[in-house]
């Protein structure tokens, strides 16, 4: 079910978000599982006020299909997300059924979750703690997110499905550990409204392979999104990357950002991202 007015809100706050300067050579960073630590950034970022609306406005209703992303409400009855058998199990399980029933998918391949925080060093995880993304990024490519699929189920099973015509779409769903979220929000663009020069093809370099995703530069036309106090009974499915789309104009930007006027005593924002791929014969 989708959310809309569930909280007696109609902030449109302006923010500031950190994007990509392009310049002429690829950019390159490191990431926090090669560095160990933050990830080592070897381009320019800049800056920039927009406005961010806040999606119980009722301005839109995203969907995947159009924006690129969308709220969900959708309850979990894992208590404890920072379990990792816990998370690797039930709420997998979980998952698995959400986007089964969302797409009327054959199948979903889970590959990835990642747990973050802004309190102190970031969020336990076992490659190591992770805070925020804030750079706004889409995590694949048209280059990469054929290879993760690859690396997920193995080449073989990769090329026979991406040669079979079945529409597979890389999804995170993104949700609060604890809420509801009063700081580091997740902001997330209208994909409609993102120019496709604005993506910037961007190596991350990993200690056992080099992978690629989009880092994002400003555009004037871009519309910003996000959902005030998200509770853990709520979801963002965002859209990384999708056969049916042979442009990458359908997928959705996003990064954390410093919510004005965030009270000085306001709990650290704790979430999970978990990564699939939703296979649709």
């Amino acid at each position: 079910m989708a959310v809309q007015d569930t909280i007696e809100t109609d902030r449109t706050v302006e923010a500031e978000l950190t994007f990509i300067v392009p310049q002429d050579e690829k950019p390159v960073f490191y990431s926090a599982a090669y560095t160990g630590t933050v990830p080592k950034v070897l381009f320019e970022t800049e800056q920039r006020s927009v406005t961010v609306r806040d999606l119980r406005h009722g301005d839109i209703e995203p969907t995947l299909e159009r924006e690129g992303f969308e709220l969900q409400r959708i309850e979990t009855a894992v208590e404890d997300l920072d379990d990792d058998e816990a998370v690797t199990t039930a709420y997998y399980a979980e998952i698995e059924a959400i986007l089964k029933k969302r797409f009327s998918a054959d199948r979903v391949v889970i590959f990835d979750a990642t747990r973050r925080s802004d309190g102190g060093d970031g969020a336990p995880n076992p490659d190591g703690k992770r805070g925020p993304a804030t750079r706004v990024h889409v995590d694949y490519t048209l280059k990469s997110g054929p290879q993760r699929l690859k690396d997920a189920i193995g080449d073989a099973a990769g090329e026979r499905l991406l040669a079979s015509g079945a529409r597979v779409v890389q999804v995170n769903i993104w949700r609060p550990i604890r809420g509801p979220v009063l700081r580091s929000p997740l902001a997330v663009a209208d994909a409609t409204t993102v120019a496709r020069e604005e993506l910037i093809a961007t190596d991350q370099v990993f200690p056992d392979r080099v992978g690629e995703i989009y880092q994002l530069a400003y555009g004037d036309a871009q519309r910003w999104y996000y959902a005030s106090e998200m509770t853990r009974d709520e979801v963002l499915l965002l859209k990384g990357w999708d056969t049916a789309d042979k442009t990458g104009s359908g997928f959705a930007p996003h990064g954390a950002f410093d919510l004005p006027g965030t009270p000085p005593d306001a709990p650290p924002r704790e979430s999970i991202e978990v990564r699939t791929f939703v296979v649709i014969e």
